[in-house]
């Protein structure tokens, strides 16, 4: 294993290096970027995004509008609108983007607690079309998420990994490593609308779930994770993975082999790869407007802290994304998921299930306004000292939020942002949670693309 020397002039330094492409596409080639165009158009006719006259940029996985790539592997419905901004370099399409949110946070309630931090991302992307049939992408996403420190900002009723190593994370969200991915893929079309692929990543994501929250257009814009994050998406980020599918038209089948030990607290460094486990997603884009999914994974001693446990995961979301103007666009996303712990001995623990219902409404260039309803049953919140498991609660959040943009050039812009949510607990977790469960957050971001 490689570790980085922790630093926030370490992050600064990669994100300059991996934005470069966003920030050259955006001052020396404005035309070029396309912030907010919708691609509606059926599949059919739209084989790739359009640059400009005579050149397109292809899709990593498929003969298919490159709108419908999301995170990882995963897909999204081919009308929504192209994130970042592009330029081309000889038979090279290269492509930036970067969101960067400055956020004051406000938990209150007994397990409350306030925090300013820094969250987003920046990713850079490659593609090149080696022949009429082979195309090669290569990823790259970097955090800021780091310099939150290691305890990452608060978030009640959010649980998962650990802080120090020793301690569980409880109404905390953690933060996610420096490196979200470093992959590449490449792909050989078929014939038709057939083609297949492999995709590897240290770190990457596998085949399970919708794509990332803060890559799904439903939720994007908020600087808020969701307390379902480890039943759909925490998988988003692994050290070690290769997925191989096949697709056809509207379908994809695709699975992996993945590490399934989440990563550690050390957020800085390479982790060793390990394909200890497994997961298989059946994608369908039945229209361009919609995006289906069902998954399955067994994960390999996911938790640190309870290295004997295995874990099982099934997912099943839609998302639907509908233009509206010549920037805006409507965004749902609704999911269900479930995660069961296996004991050593084979013992299987209660299914946990999440429920999930989340939106986003863009009007114009100017507003974005965004909603999100949780439902989880968790055993972690009350676990007993030196445990990780304790009594099951079934509890909720509900949360809106609002930000107004100001476009600097063609494709950066500045926006001020606020949310409110409030936290839904049953009566036995009155004691811990009682009091005022409304929260928010305030927050400046900056966004190129």
């Amino acid at each position: 294993m490689h570790r980085f020397v922790p630093g926030a002039h370490r992050f600064l330094l990669a994100a300059a290096a991996l934005a470069a492409p966003a920030m050259a596409c955006a001052q020396a080639m404005p035309d070029m970027a396309m912030p907010g165009l919708p691609a509606s158009a059926p599949p059919s006719t739209m084989p790739a995004m359009t640059m400009g006259e005579g050149d397109t940029m292809p899709a990593a996985f498929g003969p298919y509008p490159v709108t419908r790539e999301a995170s990882g592997t995963a897909w999204q419905p081919d009308a929504s609108p192209m994130q970042g901004v592009m330029r081309r370099r000889g038979d090279w399409t290269l492509m930036g983007e970067a969101l960067l949110n400055g956020v004051g946070g406000d938990q209150s309630g007994p397990r409350g607690d306030r925090r300013f931090f820094v969250s987003g991302m920046i990713m850079g992307m490659a593609t090149g079309a080696l022949s009429s049939r082979d195309t090669v992408a290569l990823r790259a996403m970097l955090s800021p998420d780091p310099l939150m420190g290691a305890r990452g900002y608060p978030l009640l009723l959010a649980a998962g990994e650990t802080a120090d190593g020793r301690t569980p994370l409880i109404d905390r969200q953690h933060p996610h490593d420096l490196f979200m991915e470093l992959s590449a893929t490449y792909s050989r079309r078929l014939g038709g609308n057939a083609s297949v692929f492999v995709y590897a990543g240290l770190p990457g994501e596998p085949a399970f779930g919708p794509g990332s929250f803060m890559h799904r257009l439903s939720i994007m814009d908020s600087p808020e994770a969701p307390i379902t994050h480890h039943w759909f998406d925490s998988t988003h980020i692994t050290f070690g993975v290769v997925t191989a599918g096949v697709m056809r038209g509207a379908v994809k089948i695709e699975g992996s082999r993945f590490k399934g030990r989440e990563p550690d607290q050390n957020r800085y460094d390479i982790e060793a790869p390990r394909l200890d486990s497994t997961a298989v997603r059946a994608s369908w884009n039945p229209t361009a407007t919609l995006a289906l999914q069902t998954s399955w994974a067994r994960l390999k001693s996911p938790e640190q802290l309870s290295p004997g446990e295995d874990q099982e995961r099934w997912s099943a979301s839609a998302i639907y994304t509908h233009a509206i103007g010549a920037r805006g666009y409507l965004a749902t996303t609704a999911a269900w998921g479930r995660k069961t712990e296996i004991a050593a001995d084979g013992h299987r623990g209660p299914a946990l299930d999440a429920r999930l219902l989340e939106g986003t409404v863009k009007p114009d260039d100017r507003w974005t306004l965004f909603a999100r309803a949780e439902r989880v049953d968790t055993d972690e919140l009350l676990a007993p000292p030196g445990a990780v498991h304790g009594p099951v609660y079934t509890v909720g959040k509900l949360s809106v939020g609002a930000i107004r943009d100001v476009r600097l050039t063609r494709a950066v812009k500045v926006g001020l942002g606020a949310l409110v949510a409030r936290s839904l607990t049953p009566n036995g977790l009155d004691p811990s949670y009682g009091g005022d469960r409304t929260s928010g957050m305030a927050f400046v971001r900056v966004k190129v693309g």
